[in-house]
């Protein structure tokens, strides 16, 4: 029976999710894992990358060249975002492999992938090609059918209630 190199989904509507993978990398490089942080569509200047940043046995990419949601982005940022994006998942894969990571987690590749900046046969091949020992996690919202048939965990995180509802912005410290 397989119990390493597992792949994880964290998807969902709710906040949690990249949350849930920070907690899973503080736990690795604590044991002493070697982990790879990779971040689709966010620009790496958040409270939780600049935490990981401190850890020698973290790495930590991020691509999102404009910094804005796809649907505010012009057609030349988004030609862009997909070259940056596919730019750092082959840097990201590459390294994880190359440098004999045990956990590689890919921050928001399931939106990365329904925007169109990832071709989902990319992530799907290196999944089924991946090393063995490595451990690889995934968020965001709506997987594919494919991705989760690779999973072993599937964690999906709910919104009941939330202060962006009300209008509130995303706050340093909490969500940013």
């Amino acid at each position: 029976m397989k119990d390493t190199g597992l792949i994880h989904i964290y998807c969902g509507d709710g906040k949690g999710k990249t949350t849930a993978s920070v907690g899973l990398v503080v736990r690795h490089a604590g044991a002493g894992g070697k982990v790879v942080f990779a971040q689709f569509l966010k620009d790496g200047t958040s409270s939780e990358c600049r935490s990981l940043a401190k850890f020698e046995n973290v790495t930590m990419l991020a691509a999102n060249p404009s910094s804005k949601f796809s649907y505010q982005m012009t057609e030349e940022e988004k030609r862009q975002c997909t070259e940056a994006i596919g730019r750092m998942f082959t840097a990201a894969t590459d390294f994880a492999v190359r440098e004999g990571a045990t956990l590689l987690v890919l921050d928001e590749a399931c939106a990365a992938i329904s925007c169109g900046f990832l071709p989902e046969s990319e992530l799907l091949s290196f999944l089924d090609s991946k090393p063995e020992m490595l451990e690889v996690v995934m968020t965001g919202r709506g997987p594919s059918e494919a991705l989760q048939a690779r999973a072993d965990y599937i964690t999906e995180m709910v919104k009941r209630r939330h202060p962006f509802d009300k209008g509130i912005p995303a706050r340093k410290g909490i969500e940013l």
